[in-house]
């Protein structure tokens, strides 16, 4: 065993104990950005790397959540830009689809083979939605979503220019989120001047079947949920990161609890491995607060553009192992 190098006990991996929290501080770091935890990237990582494929892989990857999502949920709840509408519907309809999704993992995907093949499906949709909404045909036509882009393009420029001539930057103050009606129907918040709205039973049967993925591959959910908000709802990423990432959190947290405590029936250990998903958590802390401060300032296209290959690279190589 090499320098620094120690054997998990659950898991049995062995590793560098440097490399989990590293390579969690750069894959949160990008991923916060857009309101996701990261974990669906951590998965792959774990599996193929670190040649963790047993049911409690998926529980690693939600305590890897719940240390890693509250620096990030912080910074977005103190800047504003928590929806709070949004994340109570999400996690109303995620909490339930996560106990199906636990149970379809222990019982229709605990072999790594058949899972890593649902798991390159899950990715390959993620990835394939990203990039799509960087094409023309993706691209919102309402006035608002375009106007609310160029204020964020202007903030940047100005930012970039007063951090130049040492004048403190941040967001003015009315570049915070306000609910304007909350209800079963409709939902309506304003930001930076804009009204945007979303149908809440439409969210929340989403939400509730993102649940039952989420619960399965073990990511809590943002991961899809996100993109969905962004694309299809029309929501400002601006303002769906910190919902997402609040849904996830809670979310992780009962999944963690159903992986620990309620009995899968199979005899398969389904218990996190708590010291390696503390180790990533760790790395994910540092990581999504050092996202969520910059999300502002960074172009999303460019973001997404990145995460969305290397998202579908995952995905191709999960499938094809499967027909191998």
């Amino acid at each position: 065993m090499g320098f620094l190098e120690i054997v998990f006990p659950i898991s049995g991996v062995e590793t560098n104990v440097l490399i989990p929290p590293l390579v969690a501080l750069v894959v949160s770091f990008f991923c916060s950005m857009g309101g996701v935890s990261g974990a669906f990237l951590l998965l792959p990582f774990q599996m193929s790397y670190l040649g963790f494929t047993s049911p409690s892989v998926s529980s690693t990857n939600l305590l890897y959540n719940i240390v890693a999502i509250p620096s990030g949920v912080y910074r977005y709840v103190k800047e504003g830009r928590m929806a709070w509408p949004l994340s109570l519907t999400i996690i109303t309809g995620t909490l339930p689809g996560v106990l199906l999704g636990y149970y379809l993992r222990v019982t229709v995907f605990p072999d790594p083979r058949v899972f890593k093949f649902f798991v390159g499906l899950v990715l390959l949709f993620i990835g394939a939605r990203l990039l799509y909404d960087l094409t023309g045909r993706a691209r919102p036509t309402a006035a608002s979503k375009n106007t609310l882009e160029d204020k964020f393009d202007e903030r940047r420029t100005q930012t970039r220019q007063d951090n130049k001539s040492g004048v403190a930057s941040g967001l003015p103050s009315k570049a915070v989120v306000k609910t304007l009606s909350f209800s079963l129907r409709k939902t309506e918040y304003a930001f930076w001047g804009e009204t945007f709205s979303f149908n809440t039973a439409a969210m929340f049967a989403l939400a509730l079947a993102i649940g039952v993925v989420g619960g399965t591959y073990g990511i809590g959910g943002g991961a899809i949920i996100a993109p969905f908000c962004i694309a299809v709802f029309r929501l400002p990423v601006y303002t769906v990161a910190g919902a997402t990432l609040m849904a996830t959190l809670l979310t992780s947290v009962a999944g963690i609890i159903f992986y620990t405590f309620v009995p899968s029936g199979t005899g398969v250990t389904t218990s996190p491995d708590w010291p390696l998903g503390i180790l990533f958590g760790v790395g994910g802390f540092a990581g999504m607060y050092l996202g969520a401060r910059c999300q502002k300032f960074v172009p999303q296209k460019i973001l997404k553009l990145l995460l969305g290959f290397l998202i579908l690279a995952a995905a191709i190589k999960y499938i094809l192992q499967y027909f191998r």
